[in-house]
């Protein structure tokens, strides 16, 4: 199947601290290479026309064998408008949409690809190990709500009270067929700049249910990292050593 790839860089990456005082999140390195060169071999094994990336803090540094595109409003708005910025892409293509700062194995991006929806995203059936080893004591408090039926999404991107309320987390991978796009833009639409400004990815995937779209949701296990903030790295790189001198292998090893 033929597709295109969008890499949303843009933002600030705050909680990475001073990983990122002068460089992209997506340039931060885990295993030995950066972010984003984990995701581009992912995305090109998985059969990838061309990636794009969206770039905004320290732009210049982000170049390389990929397309981009800027978001100059990165620092007053979010990333529902660092997406926007490669409409003309969306409109005219099916893309599959990552976030920045996950790394994944290309079998998730193939599981996406083979999706029925105009709209879909992968989520983590084994979600509850990971954010454990990110937060042992609550690791609910970095955790969404996310139900599904049939196949379906029904609900994301709430606090959740209690591990019932999570039946999946929600990755950061999706795909927008050009249909798929349409609905999201003709939404946008009806929305004010100032709110579509301070819009995130689960409030408008929430907002789309809401407004009668579909949207696929694809399950997968493991085989994936959030790198949120510079401690998520530290724990990676110590489960992977210690993987790797056990003999054993890591559920949620990307690579």
């Amino acid at each position: 199947m033929s597709f295109h790839s969008i890499v949303l860089a843009a933002g600030r990456g705050s909680r990475m601290k001073r990983l990122t005082d002068d460089t992209p999140k997506c340039l931060t390195p885990l295993a030995g290479r950066p972010l984003l060169e984990w995701q581009m071999e992912s995305l090109r094994a998985a059969g990838t026309e061309n990636v794009t990336v969206v770039r905004g803090w320290q732009a210049q540094k982000l170049s390389g064998a990929f397309d981009t595109i800027d978001n100059e409003e990165w620092s007053t708005s979010n990333m529902v408008v660092t997406l926007s910025k490669a409409s003309s892409l969306l409109s005219r293509s099916d893309c599959v949409v990552s976030y920045s700062d996950i790394v994944y194995h290309p079998d998730h991006v193939r599981a996406l690809l083979a999706s029925p929806g105009d709209i879909a995203i992968t989520y983590d059936l084994d979600w509850l190990e990971l954010w454990k080893s990110r937060n042992e004591a609550n690791p609910l408090a970095d955790a969404e709500t996310f139900r599904q039926k049939d196949g379906w999404l029904e609900a994301i991107g709430k606090r959740p009270k209690d591990l019932s309320e999570v039946e999946g987390q929600y990755m950061g991978l999706l795909r927008f067929t050009p249909a798929g796009w349409s609905a999201v833009e003709q939404f946008l639409s009806s929305v004010s700049a100032e709110r579509r400004n301070k819009l995130d990815m689960t409030t408008l995937l929430s907002l789309l249910l809401e407004s009668g779209a579909k949207i696929a949701a694809v399950p997968v296990r493991g085989k994936w990292c959030e790198c949120d903030t510079e401690s998520d790295l530290e724990i990676y790189e110590s489960i992977l050593e210690t993987a790797r001198k056990e003999g054993r292998t890591w559920r949620h090893d990307w690579r």
